[in-house]
């Protein structure tokens, strides 16, 4: 899930190379954290929270395949 993230981050963002992606996986949940620069903050989130909505349903999406419960915490 870490890649999916990473994947999205890096294909909105003016400066990919500042995106950082770190995952800590406990037994029932994933909580991800998604770093960019502080000028690329409103492309991550986009218009009232749409793009970070649509990254978050897409972890979660694929956390419940794996059974598990997807946190996504997004900071500069």
């Amino acid at each position: 899930m870490k890649e999916i993230v990473e994947t999205i981050a890096r294909s909105i963002v003016d400066h990919p190379e500042q995106v950082e992606v770190t995952e800590e996986v406990g037994q029932k949940s994933i909580r991800i954290k998604l770093s960019v620069a502080e000028e690329d903050m409103g492309q991550v989130i986009g218009k009232q929270g749409r793009i970070a909505r649509a990254i978050r349903t897409v972890v979660k999406a694929a956390a419940t395949k794996a059974g598990k419960k997807a946190i996504v915490d997004i900071k500069s």
